[in-house]
């Protein structure tokens, strides 16, 4: 099946499924693939430095209690307990949410693969087992393209800004359903569940009060991996609310959505970090020493500024902040898991600094959100000397992308200090060899299902 030529940008639900389950690995460009296996080794990353986030160890326990295996069965990854696919698809995905540190998608506000990683290695556990790794690489890339189509659409239609899970929801039904070998009618049954399931929650209020919330992705799991058991079981569906908004499905099959994924330096909130981005190249450019510097400001869009403003004490807190996050990467020359974590949220120079920070809302950067994100930082020393950025927009754009070199190098920073040197290289290797016939998904799931480090 050539993509290009599919009828499926009409956006209807039956036709998006049929070219869900047409697509071969081979009408996917070379280009695609190897960017799809740059997000999945990125997204492995943040969910392994996640263990040691609070909310990891809650939503583990609770898939532990409430979603047993019964008859069927998958590891928790990196954890070894074993859950019903979906329990695992769910507790995963919001621990990856809960360390802000996954890619996403500029247009949608929001992201895909912290929902779809996780429903790979969950249902891929069951169903997948025998799946070369270039079927399971199809099978995300379909995720990614349909979960953000679906994205667009829906906030077309929608008069909120809602989270993600309302939408990756879908790209996990397509995805689960292309793992377990559904038709075009089933898999456009379980695309009609999970979007009727998903939640849609206020993603505002969640940035005016941060909290272990964030984006709904593991409900989009979920709600992604029961639509599609749902529709094994003759589950019956309204097709899912995907046409008619401004021209999401146009493109599909033709433009891959995978290219436009950002990818994220820093393990905190996207819309802060185009002034992150700003405030460490002016302390590199100018050699600036932080003991000297007596105030910050940060121009940004009006999304951004909204973002908490205070001394986090809490990692969820600090990830959906904007000065503290500032502050300590001017202290410290980066800005990782280490500073947004204890004992680094207790640094006293980040706490001084991030007083000194003044944020003002700039209408002509908000006027170009969600486009572009955009942020202009001032530093004022104590003998006066002001250095100025100009309007900067974060890396990992699609327009000064995080390169594979990159990618690996945040890779092997989140993931050794849990995985130790051996298996993280391992796991780089494995995920490097998916697209190809030397590796299989069932590599890929042995690879994350034995235990680290985690808090309890």
């Amino acid at each position: 099946m050539n993509g290009a030529a599919s009828p499926a940008r009409s956006g209807r639900t039956a036709d998006v499924a049929a070219w869900a389950t047409g697509l071969r690995c081979e009408d996917i460009p070379p280009e695609v693939r190897r960017r799809a296996l740059d997000l999945l080794l990125d997204t492995l990353g943040v969910g392994i430095a996640a263990g040691r986030t609070p909310a990891a160890g809650i939503a583990y326990d609770l898939a532990c209690s409430q979603f047993a295996a019964g008859d069927t069965a998958a590891h928790l990854p990196f954890d070894g307990r074993r859950v019903s696919p979906a329990g695992a698809a769910y507790a995963f995905a919001t621990r990856i949410d809960n360390l802000d540190g996954h890619d996403g998608y500029q247009p949608a506000k929001g992201h895909a693969g912290v929902a779809l990683v996780p429903a790979l290695l969950a249902v891929g556990a069951l169903y997948g087992t025998s799946k070369n790794g270039h079927k399971a690489l199809t099978d995300l890339v379909v995720g990614y393209e349909i979960a953000c189509r679906a994205a667009v659409a829906l906030h077309g239609s929608a008069g909120d800004y809602h989270s993600s899970g309302a939408w990756n929801a879908l790209g996990v039904a397509a995805l689960a359903a292309r793992l377990r070998g559904f038709d075009a009618e089933r898999l456009a049954a379980a695309l009609g569940i999970a979007e009727y399931h998903a939640p849609r929650a206020p993603m505002m209020r969640e940035i005016d009060s941060p909290s272990m919330l964030h984006d709904s992705s593991g409900w989009g799991a979920l709600a992604g991996v029961t639509g599609a058991d749902l529709a094994a079981r003759g589950f019956a569906a309204s097709p899912a609310a995907l046409p008619g908004i401004g021209d999401a499905w146009s493109s599909l099959g033709n433009e891959w959505l995978v290219l436009d994924q950002y990818v994220k330096p820093h393990p905190v909130c996207f819309w802060a970090q185009p002034a992150i981005t700003a405030a460490l190249q002016l302390r590199e450019r100018h050699g600036v020493d932080p003991a000297r510097i007596v105030s910050v400001r940060i121009d940004t869009f009006d999304e951004a500024r909204r973002l908490y403003a205070g001394i986090p004490d809490n990692t969820q807190t600090a990830q959906y902040a904007l000065a503290f996050p500032v502050a300590a990467a001017l202290v410290h020359g980066r800005l990782g898991p280490a500073e947004i974590t204890p004992p680094g949220l207790d640094d006293p120079a980040v706490a001084a600094l991030t007083r000194q920070v003044e944020v003002r809302s700039s209408d002509a950067f908000s006027r170009r959100f969600p486009k572009q994100r955009l942020a202009a930082v001032s530093i004022r020393l104590t003998d006066g000397t002001e250095y100025a950025s100009d309007p900067t927009e974060p890396r990992g754009t699609p327009g000064d992308p995080m390169d594979h070199t990159a990618i690996e190098e945040k890779f092997t920073d989140y993931a050794e200090p849990l995985l130790g040197l051996d298996r993280a290289r391992s796991l780089t290797a494995c995920v490097a060899e998916l697209d190809s016939d030397t590796r299989s998904l069932a590599d890929l799931v042995a690879l994350t299902a034995s235990p680290i480090q985690t808090i309890r």
